[in-house]
């Protein structure tokens, strides 16, 4: 199929693009990498009057580390550049890239696409969740930052409104301490997860200071696994907490079924990816120390 007609703007500010956002609001659509978007152009399944391009705004393509540990990456930074660049310094994240569809897709893809898609079985927006990440969006009102914990609101669906436009992620950065584990199951390699979990833990003296757990395709929203990374906080490094976390994540969701697995796989699944993500960060943990 061919995309529903739609007037094409093609802006080199982001004051313009605002402009254009305020002035067409729903009836608008911004265009980044595309890789999502496109295809559902294609398929009539969006149908916007107008497409706002960023590709030619200036100071989007930009990537920063603060002195916090954060990372800030501009809204036109594709995936397969921080897929690359990530690998020392925030190997989580490359190795979270490198499941996220194939090659040509990263290459032309963006990280705050990915992020702001909110496909609830996509990898970045769960590490996005997992992180604590934080988008930054502007419009004609001025900017305001938007943590993880209330972007994602329904399947392919933010808080974000329709005068918006992000212009920034900024992603907190594990310490070079934590130790970090990710399982997911998916079909193919490329396919979108049926069950994923990340998990990233800190450890002193024989016990786990802090964890953080989150899923993806098994609701409408990447999922905190908020019980078990409560019962993990002081408990003694060994296989009882493993299991009692990851029974206590996978006892927290309710999955829906549908062609490609059952709520009852997912959970299943769910409890051992979890069992597998926190042992493997658990080694990385003790082995950095």
């Amino acid at each position: 199929m061919k995309p529903a007609p739609f007037a094409y703007h093609d802006p080199r500010s982001v004051d313009e693009v605002v402009d254009r956002l305020a002035e067409h609001g729903d009836d608008a659509k911004v265009l980044a990498g595309g890789q999502s978007l496109m295809p559902m152009l294609a398929l009539r399944l969006a149908r916007p009057a107008v497409i706002v391009d960023l590709n030619r705004v200036g100071g989007l393509d930009d990537v920063r580390a603060s002195d916090g540990g954060v990372l800030h990456l501009g809204a036109l930074v594709r995936q397969r550049a921080i897929e690359r660049w990530a690998t020392t310094p925030a190997p989580l994240l490359s190795a979270a890239l490198r499941m996220v569809g194939h090659v040509a897709i990263r290459t032309r893809g963006t990280v705050a696409g990915s992020v702001t898609h909110a496909d609830p079985a996509a990898e970045l927006p769960a590490l996005f969740a997992a992180l604590d990440g934080v988008v930054v969006a502007r419009s004609r009102q001025g900017e305001r930052t938007i943590p993880a914990s209330e972007l994602y609101v329904g399947p392919l669906t933010t808080s974000l409104r329709s005068d918006e436009v992000v212009v920034e992620t900024r992603w907190p950065l594990p310490p070079a301490h934590a130790g970090w584990g990710f399982h997911e199951v998916a079909r193919r390699h490329g396919d979108f997860a049926l069950v994923g979990v990340f998990a990233v833990v800190t450890v002193s003296s024989g016990r786990i200071d802090a964890a953080r757990i989150a899923l993806f395709g098994v609701g409408p929203t990447p999922v905190r696994a908020r019980d078990a990374e409560q019962s993990l906080a002081g408990a003694a490094v060994g296989a009882e907490a493993i299991g009692d976390a990851a029974r206590l994540a996978a006892d927290a969701l309710d999955p829906d079924s549908d062609l490609h697995a059952s709520a009852w796989y997912r959970k299943r699944v769910a409890r051992t990816l979890t069992e597998r993500a926190l042992t493997d960060a658990l080694s990385r943990a003790r082995s950095s120390r």
